[in-house]
C-alpha cells in the first residue's frame, strides 16, 4: 500500500467509508497498485484515486476486486461482506450526487457540442469560399470553351486554322473537368459540415434544456401531465447490478420503467409497448452490442424516433461519441453517471415526448 496517499482530509464521511472498505479488500492481495492495474488493464493512477477515495469506482470494478480476492484467498467473499460494501458504495453514490456536479457534467458536455458547431461554422465558410471560387473559374472556362466553338461552327472553313492557333483547347476541357470534380467533392464536403453544425447546434438546445432541468433544483423535474399519462422509460444493461442502481435514480421521476438485459429483450420491448419517451441503453454487452441494437432501432419506422442515450463505461472520446450518433443516438453517459444529470436529461426527454403528442 506505499503507492496509496493517506485518505484526504476533504472527503465526505461516505466516500471515505467506501474508500477505506475497498483498502482492506486491496491489502488482502497482497500486490501493488501498479501491478493490479497491469492485470485487470487499467490506469495505475486511476486504480489510486478509487482507493484514495478522490474518484467514485464503477460498481464492476469492486466486482472484479471481490473475484480477485476470492480467487487469492481461495473462498468466496461472504454475502454480508459484498452487502456492506454494496450499501457503501450507494451511500457514497447520494453522497458524491448534486444538481452542482450535475451542472458541470452538462455545462462540459455543451461546451465540446458548441466547439463542434464553431469548427463545422469555420469549416463550412471556408468550403464556401472555395466552391465559389472554383465554381466561377468554371464559368470563365465555358466561356472561353463557348466563344472557341461558337467561332468554330461560324468560320468552320478556318478550323483548321482555329485549332493551329488555339493549341491549347484540350488543356481548357480537361482542366475544366478537374474543377467540376472538385466542385463536386466540395459540395459533398459542404453538406457534412453543415449537417455536422445542425447537429452540433441541436445538441446545444438540448444541453441547455438539461441544465434548466437542473438548475430548477428539484429532485424530481416537474412535468405536465396529460390525459394518456406519463411515457415510460426503456432501460436495457446486461448487468442486474446496473439495472438495480437506474431504478432507484429513476424512482423519482414517477414513470413507469421497463427493464431489460438484452438488446434482443428491448427489441421485443418496444414491439409490446408504443410510449416510451427515452431508451437508455449499455454499449458494451454480449450477442448484439448497443450500436448494433441502436441500428435495428432506427430502422424500424415505427421506433426510429424514439430517442436512444448511451450508458457507456468506455469514456465519451470522439471515435465512440461518433460512432454513437452515427448508429443513431442522440445523448451519451459515461459510467459512473451523476444522477442528477441522468434525471434532467431523461426529464427533458419525457418533456419533448409531452409536447410532441399534445399537438
Amino acid at each position: 500500500m506505499a503507492e496509496l496517499r493517506p485518505l484526504g482530509d476533504d472527503l465526505n464521511d461516505a466516500s471515505r467509508a467506501l474508500a477505506q472498505a475497498l483498502r482492506e479488500l486491496f491489502e488482502g492481495l497482497q500486490v501493488s497498485v501498479r501491478r493490479y492495474a497491469a492485470r485487470r488493464r487499467l490506469d495505475p493512477g486511476t486504480v489510486s484515486r478509487y482507493l484514495n477515495g478522490t474518484r467514485l469506482p464503477p460498481w464492476q470494478m469492486i466486482n472484479d476486486l471481490f473475484a480477485d480476492v476470492a480467487e487469492h484467498r481461495g473462498t468466496a467473499v461472504t454475502t454480508e461482506a459484498i452487502e456492506l460494501v454494496r450499501g457503501l458504495y450507494g451511500l457514497a453514490v447520494d453522497a458524491a450526487s448534486s444538481p452542482k456536479h450535475a451542472v458541470e457534467i452538462l455545462e462540459q458536455q455543451l461546451a465540446d457540442a458548441d466547439r463542434v458547431s464553431r469548427r463545422s461554422s469555420v469549416r463550412g465558410d471556408v468550403l464556401g469560399d472555395a466552391l465559389l471560387d472554383r465554381t466561377q473559374r468554371i464559368a470563365d472556362l465555358e466561356t472561353r470553351l463557348n466563344q472557341l466553338e461558337a467561332d468554330r461552327i461560324a468560320e468552320q472553313k478556318r478550323a483548321d486554322e482555329l485549332a493551329a492557333a488555339h493549341p491549347d483547347i484540350s488543356g481548357l476541357i480537361a482542366e475544366r473537368n478537374e474543377l467540376q470534380l472538385e466542385v463536386e467533392r466540395l459540395q459533398t464536403d459542404l453538406k457534412k459540415a453543415q449537417a455536422q453544425r445542425a447537429a452540433a447546434e441541436d445538441r446545444c438546445d438540448l444541453l441547455e434544456r438539461q441544465l434548466d432541468a437542473v438548475e430548477q433544483a428539484a429532485p424530481a423535474v416537474a412535468l405536465p401531465v396529460t390525459p394518456q399519462g406519463m411515457p415510460k422509460i426503456l432501460v436495457v444493461d446486461d448487468q442486474p447490478d446496473n439495472l438495480l442502481a437506474m431504478t432507484a435514480v429513476l424512482s423519482t421521476l414517477d414513470q413507469e420503467l421497463v427493464t431489460v438485459s438484452s438488446g434482443r429483450e428491448a427489441l421485443k420491448a418496444l414491439l409490446d409497448h408504443d410510449d416510451f419517451a427515452v431508451i437508455i441503453m449499455d454499449v458494451q454487452m454480449p450477442e448484439m452490442d448497443g450500436y448494433e441494437t441502436c441500428a435495428h432501432i432506427k430502422r424500424r419506422p415505427r421506433t426510429r424516433d424514439v430517442p436512444i442515450i448511451f450508458l457507456t463505461a468506455m469514456g465519451v472520446d470522439s471515435e465512440h461519441s461518433a460512432r454513437g450518433y452515427a448508429a443513431g443516438a442522440v445523448d451519451y453517459i459515461s459510467k459512473p453517471f451523476d444522477p442528477w444529470a441522468l434525471r434532467a436529461k431523461v426529464a427533458v426527454f419525457t418533456s419533448i415526448y409531452l409536447e410532441r403528442h399534445a399537438q
